[in-house]
């Protein structure tokens, strides 16, 4: 299999995370993390979303949790790195539950995956999805699923497309790696997608650190309605800045791509690294008033919260952008 090592960001081995997680915390002698994140995030709908919502509009957006949505595109439902278990490999414990039932999204057509880091790629909710979806997933990452009983798979380099009745799927650079055993590092592609369709665009980053190609991605596919984009697991900076931003990058990512709307993700699902829980939406809604930017640009969801698509179209790159 190819490997794509020329394409990967800055490996981290285990001597870098002997220090994270060993010698930095002896050092800063740091105190118990807090024990109740669902206090600081306050993700939880008043009720259970029945999928309702999803339905009742012509297209729309749930944020399930983490980096997973649930879109209605070009009457299609899709989703994004879907992971509805409660522990990452058994081990990682899910801080809030799913904000919307598998059981309750209704068919699935379409589902995109990322990069194959576990928590990402989840079998056993793919496996649960089944074999009727269409998965879109970066090069390499196809023999996974085909292996797990998932045949129905597109594989897609960087730049290249994949059309499901009037929705086209794009696979975009990311700056990031992959693996899913110590062996089997960036074995796979990496990547985001852009997804359009005639009511608008939406593009799913997936894992990424901060890099100028947001300004291609924007240049290259036109105008962006709603950037889904990475706000958390991002400390110790000296450790994670090469793979995933922080809410500054993510701010200037949104910049670079000329997007209408920020669509915040990748935080308070899972205690992934050192920043409080609560801390990733407080910073970008401060950098959002700094900037002096229009509130409505900025979707901080909580968990299971459906809104409509297709009002907010995308407009000429930097119009009215702050900062």
């Amino acid at each position: 299999m190819a490997r794509f090592d020329h394409l990967a960001t800055t490996p981290r081995g285990p001597k870098d995370l002997f220090r994270w997680r060993v010698l930095d915390r002896m050092r800063m002698h740091q105190p118990p993390r807090e024990p109740t994140p669902e206090a600081l995030l306050a993700p939880a709908p008043l009720r259970p979303n029945d999928g309702a919502a999803l339905r009742a509009h012509g297209a729309s957006l749930t944020w399930v949790g983490h980096a997973s949505f649930a879109l209605r595109l070009a009457g299609l439902t899709v989703l994004t790195d879907p992971i509805w278990s409660s522990r990452i490999q058994g081990v990682v414990r899910r801080l809030v539950p799913p904000g919307l039932r598998l059981d309750a999204v209704g068919p699935v057509d379409l589902v995109t995956v990322s990069h194959n880091h576990f928590d990402h790629l989840d079998l056993p909710t793919l496996k649960r999805i089944g074999p009727r979806a269409r998965y879109v997933v970066p090069l390499g990452v196809g023999q996974t699923l085909r292996e797990a009983g998932l045949p129905n798979v597109v594989e897609l380099d960087w730049w290249q497309s994949h059309r499901e009745g009037d929705l086209e799927v794009t696979l975009v650079p990311a700056r990031h790696w992959s693996m899913r055993m110590p062996w089997t590092r960036n074995d796979s592609l990496w990547g985001g997608f852009v997804l359009r369709a005639p009511e608008g665009s939406a593009y799913h980053s997936g894992d990424t650190g901060f890099f100028n190609d947001f300004k291609d991605i924007g240049e290259r596919l036109g105008a962006i309605d709603h950037a889904l984009l990475p706000i958390g697991a991002y400390e110790p900076r000296w450790f994670m800045e090469p793979q995933h931003m922080n809410p500054e990058d993510a701010r200037k990512a949104f910049e670079l791509l000329g997007a209408r709307t920020f669509v915040a993700m990748h935080w308070g699902t899972f205690r992934l690294t050192d920043e409080p829980v609560g801390e990733p939406p407080s910073r970008i809604r401060a950098l959002w008033e700094e900037a002096g930017d229009d509130p409505s640009r900025l979707w901080v969801l909580d968990v299971g919260e459906t809104r409509p698509l297709g009002q907010a179209r995308a407009h000429p790159r930097g119009e009215g952008l702050g900062g």
